[in-house]
């Protein structure tokens, strides 16, 4: 499901206008409630990301500029999830002493968070779905890697889906 890329570190570290500039943007009108106003303006706001495949919408403001900001914040979310990286098993190799501590304390709001889940998955990738492997190669417990996984739903669904992959049986959830 996911690109198996090394862009994933080049488009997270692009600036907003030079991510937008590789994605198509449609605008249109979203349904639900809001009342007339809503379905008056074009305000929802659809992002393909060229290069990934990799599509996002926010249509929950009634605001376009607000709706654009939030497609923009999940498309680098999306491609934090789905756009592994080679693991380099070694962290001695170039890594530096910043990747060896994950923030794995931080929370979803949190930019560090969407990188650090993106470096567990593609442990946990490198691992083929194995935990206990991706911990010691992460240099953390087993305990710390599934709360960290736990802590979004969408990290835990990727976890799940990579698992899934390689034949192993979902992680049961609470």
């Amino acid at each position: 499901m996911g690109c198996f890329l090394v862009s994933r570190s080049i488009w997270t570290r692009l600036t907003d206008k030079e991510l937008l500039a590789q994605c198509q943007i449609d605008t249109y009108r979203a349904s639900g409630p809001g009342g007339q106003k809503r379905n008056k303006t074009s305000s929802a706001v659809r992002l393909r990301h060229q290069p990934s495949g990799i599509r996002v919408i926010a249509e929950e403001s009634r605001s376009q500029f607000e709706n654009h900001r939030r497609a923009l914040r999940r498309l680098r979310q999306e491609i934090y999830l789905r756009c592994r990286e080679p693991f380099a098993k070694d962290r001695s190799s170039g890594s530096g002493a910043a990747m060896d501590r994950l923030p794995l304390q931080t929370g979803p709001r949190s930019e560090q968070f969407w990188e650090a889940a993106a470096r567990t998955l593609d442990a946990l990738t490198a691992t083929e779905g194995h935990l206990r492997q991706a911990a010691v190669a992460l240099g953390v417990s087993t305990a710390t890697l599934v709360s960290f996984l736990r802590r979004e739903p969408k990290v835990w669904t990727q976890a799940n889906r990579i698992r899934q992959e390689f034949g192993l049986r979902f992680l049961r959830a609470k």
